[in-house]
């Protein structure tokens, strides 16, 4: 019986985390309907499984149960996006200052090629590539501060608003921004500087807020 559990356990994990990924990727776009019977044969997991995997994303907010419809991927509005959003600066700039505080020379040395491969995409104009360097220096900046809780919680706001970004990203003049909003992060941390690092990622985020807002407007 505790095997037959812990497989079952183990399937909605993976299934969870790879529909997460999925989500945040953008491989399934907002208001795409979930057909568990599809994924259940996608993923190799029970039926069980998947809809365990399901009412978990429900309750994180990147999936909702329509009546008599199923599950679909959650569309989130730019004003829920510019909410979300506010919470991530407080938890972003804790995130900044512990990274400043614990990174490794190892780390920082990543931290600042991760921003130059930035900057390279940025003036090649791939804007996609830099859409996804963007996530992988907010990763390495979250692996730096060793601060699990605030990156699990991050992690989660940022996978419901990840389509909002992509857009923000392809918008012109917009990378320019960020790049600098991000270097700026970098720099603190690369200082050891956690006030500075903290304030950095306030200002960044602050001008990716206004950057949404004159989306809704």
């Amino acid at each position: 019986m505790e095997r037959t559990i812990s497989g079952e356990a183990a399937g909605q994990q993976a299934a969870q985390a790879w529909l997460r990924e999925a989500i945040a990727s953008g491989e399934f776009v907002p208001g795409q309907r979930l057909i568990e019977a599809d994924l259940v044969s996608l993923l190799g997991a029970s039926r069980n499984a998947v809809r365990l995997a399901l009412d978990a994303l429900v309750a994180e907010g990147l999936v909702e149960r329509i009546p008599n419809r199923g599950a679909r991927v959650r569309a989130v509005s730019t004003a829920e996006a510019v909410a979300i959003t506010e919470c991530r600066m407080a938890l972003e700039g804790l995130i900044a200052a512990k990274a400043a505080q614990y990174a490794t020379d190892a780390e920082v040395a990543e931290l600042c090629a991760s921003v130059g491969r930035m900057r390279e995409a940025v003036q090649a104009g791939e804007l996609m590539r830099y859409s996804a360097l963007i996530q992988e220096l907010h990763q390495l900046i979250r692996q730096a501060a060793r601060q699990r809780t605030a990156a699990a919680l991050i992690e989660r706001l940022q996978a419901q608003i990840v389509r909002h970004q992509f857009r923000l990203s392809l918008r012109p003049g917009r990378p320019q921004v960020s790049l600098a909003g991000l270097t700026a992060v970098v720099e603190a941390i690369t200082a050891r500087d956690p006030e500075a690092a903290e304030a950095a990622a306030w200002t960044h985020l602050s001008s990716v807020i206004a950057a949404l807002s004159e989306t809704s407007a």
